[in-house]
C-alpha cells in the first residue's frame, strides 16, 4: 500500500471556494490505480463570517449570512431570518411562506441546471471529441434525445446550428493547444465515453443554458428587488401589492409586484419548467445510460440527514414546536434521518444531536464536538508543514482543514439531493412521495428497453445516483413552482408581513436572553444557523453556521471516522494516476461549496484581492 498521496488534486477546479484533495491509489502497473482507503479532503481558506456578525443587530444578519457565498446567497439569507424569528417566536404569514419557497426553489432549479452544465459536465464530456462531430448526425440525435426543444434563438437545432456550435469551438480550440474556458482538460482521456455528437450535443446545452440562466432569476429580484443577495426581512417578506391599476412594464412604473412583475414569474418558471423537461432531464437520463458502472463508485457510509425545506403554508399549524420551526408532515422534503441498512425507514431528527468537532480542522474548540448553540469560531492553524522544502502533504493525524466535522449522533451524514430523494421515498405519505417513487421507477430501475437506466434502487447511492437525484428533485421543484405560484396569487392581497411583531421587532432590548435556530434545505443539503441574541443589548452574542458542504466535506473526527467526500473516494479505480479524472466526477457530484464552509483572508484579516468593475454602455452586446 501506498504510504504517501500519489493523487494530488490542488485546487479542484469548477467548483465555489478552494479545495485539496489527497488520495492514495495502488498502482496497476499500468499507470492506474485503486483507492483502497479513504482519502483527505481540505478546505484551504479560512472561515470567518461568524466573527463579523458578533455586536450586531440580528435583524440585520441576514444582509451579511448572504455574502458568505455568491452562489448560495437566498438559502443563507431566508435561514437567517427563520434563526431569528424562531428566538423571539415570529410567526410569518402564509404570503411570505409562498414567496421564500418560490425564491428558495428557483435558486435549487437554477443552481441545479447551472451545475451539471458548467462544473459538472466537462468531466463526462469531451471537448476535443466533439471537434470531430458531424453536425446532421448531432441534429438528428437532438430530435431523439430533445424533442420539441427550442434553442434561445426560438428555432428547433439542425444541421446549420451544430455547424454554428463546432465552428465556435473549433476557432477556440485553434491549433489544439488552446480551449480558452475549456483549457486543462482531461480531454482524450480513456474513462471518457460518450461519441462526438454526444458531447457537441452536450456542449450546445452548456451554451444554451447560459441564456436561459439569465431569464430565470429574474424572479428573485421581482420579490427581493435584486439578485444575487435579494432583499429579505425577519417576519416575512418586504413586498407589496402596486396600487397602479395602469399599465406598467417590466421596467418602469408601479412596484415590483405588479401586472409586469406577476408577468416575469410566470415566463421564469415556465422557462424553468421547459428546460429541465426538454434539456437537463434527457441529458442527464443519456448520460446515465452512457456511464452506469458509475452507479458502483462514489458511495458514502450510508447515513443521510434533511431538515426540511419548502413548508406547505396550507398545512402549518403549529410553530416551534420542536424547538426549531414545526410544520407537522407539510414539507416537500421532509426533516428526518435515514440510517445505514434501513433506507426504507425515515426517523426522527432531534435538533439536540448536532455537533462540531476541530479534531482535524484548524479551530480551538472541542475535539470531540459540541452544539453549534454553544460552538465557536477561533482560529488555530498549526500547519501543515512543508516537506523537503518543495510543497507539503497533509496528514491524516494532525489538523488538515478550515472546514469542522459536523456530526449527528456521533455519526457523519451525507446531506444534498440524494438525502432529499432518499427521505422522501422513505416517507411516502404525500403526493409528491407518490411522484418521487414513480419517477425513481421509471427512470432508474426500468431497464434501458423502458426507458429507465435499469439500475437497482440501492445504487442511488453512488456518483451517478447523486447526478440522477439532483436532476429528479430539480423536476419536482419546477413542477412545483407552479402551486406555489397559484397559492399566492389566490391570496396575494393578504399580508406579507406579520404586523403583531412590530412591536418586538422595534424593542429588541426588551427580548430575553434566546438562542434562536433557523433551518433550510439548501441546493446542496441541510443549512442551519444559530444566533444567541443578548438581552441587555439586544445584539448578537454568538452565531454559528453548519453548511451543507461542512457535513459532506468535514475531515476526520476525534474517532478518525471520515467524512462523505473522504469516504467517496474509496474503491475508485482510477486509468491513469496522473490525470485523476475519476475523483473528479465524484467530488464534483456532491456540488461542492467551500465558500460556504470558510471565508478568505489574509493572517491581519486583510482581502486578498480587489477587483475593479468599470461600467460601460452596451448595444445589444455584452463587452
Amino acid at each position: 500500500m501506498a504510504t504517501a498521496p500519489n493523487v494530488i488534486i490542488d485546487p479542484v477546479t469548477r467548483i465555489e471556494g478552494h479545495l485539496r484533495i489527497q488520495a492514495f491509489a495502488e498502482p496497476d502497473g499500468r499507470g492506474g490505480g485503486v483507492i483502497r482507503r479513504p482519502g483527505l479532503c481540505a478546505a484551504t481558506m479560512v472561515r470567518g463570517v461568524e466573527r463579523i456578525l458578533r455586536g450586531r443587530d440580528p435583524r440585520d444578519a441576514w444582509a451579511f449570512t448572504q455574502r458568505i457565498c455568491g452562489v448560495c446567497t437566498v438559502v443563507h439569507g431566508v435561514t437567517s431570518v427563520r434563526a431569528v424569528e424562531h428566538a423571539i417566536g415570529i410567526k410569518v404569514p402564509r404570503n411570505a411562506d409562498y414567496i421564500r419557497n418560490m425564491m428558495i426553489g428557483a435558486q435549487y432549479v437554477h443552481d441545479h441546471v447551472m451545475h451539471f452544465y458548467h462544473l459538472h459536465a466537462l468531466d463526462w464530456v469531451d471537448v476535443t471529441s466533439a471537434l470531430q462531430a458531424n453536425p446532421a448526425a448531432t441534429a438528428r440525435l437532438a430530435k431523439d434525445n430533445n424533442p420539441g426543444f427550442k434553442a434561445d434563438s426560438g428555432a428547433l437545432p439542425n444541421a446549420a446550428y451544430f455547424q454554428g456550435v463546432l465552428n465556435r469551438l473549433t476557432s477556440a480550440a485553434g491549433d489544439g493547444t488552446q480551449l480558452g474556458l475549456f483549457g486543462n482538460g482531461y480531454w482524450g482521456h480513456p474513462a471518457y465515453h460518450l461519441t462526438a455528437e454526444e458531447n457537441l450535443l452536450l456542449l450546445s446545452h452548456y451554451i444554451e443554458a447560459l441564456a436561459w440562466a439569465r431569464d430565470v432569476v429574474k424572479l428573485h429580484a421581482v420579490f427581493g428587488g435584486k439578485d444575487p443577495h435579494p432583499n429579505l426581512v425577519v417576519g416575512g417578506m418586504p413586498c407589496t401589492l402596486s396600487s397602479n391599476p395602469g399599465r406598467v412594464s417590466e421596467d418602469a412604473g408601479g412596484t415590483s409586484l405588479n401586472n409586469a412583475g406577476f408577468a416575469v414569474i410566470r415566463s421564469a418558471i415556465a422557462r424553468m419548467q421547459a428546460f429541465v423537461d426538454q434539456v437537463y432531464l434527457p441529458d442527464v437520463l443519456l448520460l446515465a445510460k452512457r456511464y452506469p458502472e458509475w452507479a458502483g463508485y462514489g458511495a458514502t457510509a450510508g447515513n443521510f440527514l434533511c431538515y426540511g425545506e419548502f413548508p406547505e403554508p396550507t398545512l402549518v399549524k403549529t410553530e416551534f414546536a420542536d424547538g426549531a420551526g414545526d410544520y407537522p408532515a407539510g414539507y416537500l422534503f421532509p426533516r428526518g434521518v435515514i440510517w445505514a441498512g434501513n433506507r426504507d425507514r425515515l426517523a426522527t431528527f432531534d435538533p439536540a444531536l448536532v455537533t462540531e468537532n476541530v479534531a482535524h480542522a484548524w479551530y480551538r474548540g472541542s475535539a470531540t464536538g459540541v452544539h453549534p448553540s454553544v460552538g465557536t469560531t477561533e482560529l488555530n492553524y498549526t500547519g501543515p508543514a512543508a516537506e523537503g522544502g518543495s510543497g507539503y502533504m497533509l496528514q491524516e493525524r494532525d489538523k488538515y482543514s478550515w472546514i469542522k466535522s459536523p456530526r449527528y449522533n456521533g455519526q457523519p451524514m451525507e446531506v444534498g439531493p440524494l438525502a432529499h430523494i432518499l427521505t422522501m421515498h422513505a416517507r411516502g405519505t404525500l403526493p409528491t412521495d407518490a411522484v418521487v417513487r414513480g419517477y425513481v421507477r421509471k427512470y432508474w430501475t426500468n431497464p434501458a428497453s423502458a426507458g429507465g437506466v435499469g439500475l437497482a434502487f440501492a445504487q442511488l447511492n453512488s456518483t451517478l445516483g447523486r447526478i440522477f437525484c439532483r436532476m429528479l428533485e430539480t423536476k419536482i421543484i419546477a413542477d412545483q413552482m407552479t402551486v406555489w405560484y397559484q397559492g399566492y396569487y389566490k391570496g396575494r392581497a393578504g399580508p406579507y408581513w406579520n404586523p403583531k411583531t412590530f412591536a418586538r421587532l422595534r424593542e429588541p432590548a426588551s427580548w430575553p436572553k434566546v438562542v434562536g435556530v433557523g433551518f433550510t434545505e439548501a441546493p446542496r443539503g441541510a443549512l442551519g444557523h444559530w444566533v444567541t441574541i443578548d438581552p441587555g443589548s439586544g445584539k448578537i452574542e454568538n452565531y454559528q453556521c453548519v453548511v451543507a458542504s461542512q457535513w459532506n466535506a468535514g475531515p476526520r473526527d476525534a474517532g478518525a471516522i471520515e467524512g462523505p467526500y473522504e469516504r467517496a473516494l474509496v474503491g475508485l479505480t482510477l486509468a491513469d494516476v496522473a490525470r485523476p479524472l475519476e475523483v473528479l466526477r465524484t467530488i464534483h457530484s456532491f456540488d461542492p461549496c467551500i465558500g460556504c464552509a470558510v471565508h478568505i483572508a489574509d493572517p491581519d484579516g486583510q482581502p486578498l484581492v480587489q477587483v475593479e468593475v468599470r461600467h460601460a454602455a452596451r448595444s445589444g452586446s455584452l463587452v
